[in-house]
């Protein structure tokens, strides 16, 4: 990616090219420059901060179908991580100025600052339905005074590396373990794998009295076990379940000592992979936070925050002979039938597709985490 950050971008022109070679223009937003991705659409109305700083986004250029972005600008106190992660941003009509009493700044000046290249103007919702029929699929981003022809753009965008088959946590984890202390008494030590962890998740376990030891995506069995956890937890992130062999390969060692686990997002499909269940790509992914799903071990239906393009595929309606025991779809998506979680009937591990934690709403989920400290209180007792 290129960029160059230059203010008054709103007159630059800019062009959006798909690799099928559907074109739009309309105007720079945030840096202009090049940048490449994999274009996918985020359906949450409200969040946009916590989105752009999602690991799980790396590599990706986000179409927001919500059409009013920036309205409440960016403060210091909303991000998931240390820096956007979007390959590229796609808004229809930015705001002209934020209007919030926590920003700091405009979303317009953040994405400059952090080279993030956007574009602004186009039918935002055309794109999206282009998207839904013809599938996710490589774009590129083209803003400045001298863009090239047509033919030059769309040859780059098909040069541009595919999501299938990328291998990308390593590239947003943490490179040195840390540790986020539990907020009051101390009552469980947990080992967090980082696949592109985002900075409630933490958080939201620190709330229930745990001490969490945020390990790199790199980290080894013996690693894990050397914090002395009660507990494994394995993150979201990005990239094809596919390619993680070692995390995959780590898990199965924490189910071999029946130490109590839990993954979201990209750990869900850790677990399916360990328990020798298969991945696959999903046309367009599930990206926003007003997805249905139903909790198939109490019925319940809940609305939740999603960011995958990658799913587990599993038999919905019986329960699996595998490796550690019985293990069955605890939730699923009610739009689509997709798995959305996991659960072992033998030991105590679990997990789910989506965000409990969900910074930008909504809580329906965050009974996990409760779950969780349940698995962990009954393998002590």
């Amino acid at each position: 990616m290129t960029t160059s950050s230059t203010r008054g971008a709103a007159r630059v022109p800019a062009v959006l090219v798909l690799e099928d070679g559907r074109t739009f223009r309309g105007r720079a937003y945030g840096a202009t420059g090049v940048t490449f991705g994999e274009a996918v659409f985020n359906t949450g109305m409200t969040g946009y901060q916590e989105t752009l700083t999602d690991p799980s986004y790396h590599r990706q250029v986000v179409v927001m179908t919500a059409p009013h972005i920036g309205n409440t600008g960016v403060n210091d106190e909303d991000p998931e991580s240390q820096r956007i992660w979007v390959a590229g941003y796609v808004v229809r009509d930015p705001a002209r100025v934020p209007s919030n009493w926590r920003a700091q700044r405009s979303l317009d000046e953040e994405l400059r600052t952090q080279g993030v290249v956007g574009i602004s103007g186009i039918d935002t919702r055309a794109l999206t339905r282009h998207l839904r029929e013809q599938g996710a699929m490589r774009v590129g981003i083209f803003s400045g005074n001298a863009l090239p022809d047509e033919g030059t753009m769309l040859a780059e965008v098909r040069q541009a590396p595919e999501m299938q088959g990328a291998d990308l946590s390593a590239e947003v984890a943490t490179k040195e373990a840390y540790v986020v202390p539990a907020i009051g008494t101390k009552k469980f030590t947990v080992a967090a794998i980082d696949l592109g962890i985002k900075g409630m998740t933490p958080h939201r376990m620190a709330e229930r009295g745990i001490e969490v030891h945020v390990l790199p995506a790199t980290a080894t069995a013996e690693d894990v076990y050397a914090v002395g956890p009660d507990g494994v937890f394995f993150s979201n992130g990005p990239g094809d379940p596919a390619t993680a062999d070692h995390a995959v390969s780590v898990m199965r060692e924490v189910l071999s000592r029946r130490t109590p686990l839990f993954g979201i997002c990209f750990g869900n499909q850790i677990l399916g992979r360990a328990l020798g269940f298969g991945t696959y790509k999903l046309k367009y992914g599930h990206r926003g936070i007003n997805q249905p799903v139903q909790d198939r071990t109490t019925g319940k239906v809940e609305i939740t925050a999603h960011n995958h393009g990658f799913a587990v595929d599993a038999p919905l309606d019986q329960v699996s002979d595998t490796p550690y025991g019985r293990a069955e779809v605890s939730h699923v998506c009610l739009n689509d039938n997709v798995v959305e979680g996991l659960q072992l009937l033998d030991q105590p591990a679990f997990s789910v597709q989506y965000h409990p934690e969900a910074a930008a709403g909504p809580h329906d989920a965050a009974y996990l985490f409760d779950r969780f400290v349940q698995l962990m209180e009954g393998q002590r007792a």
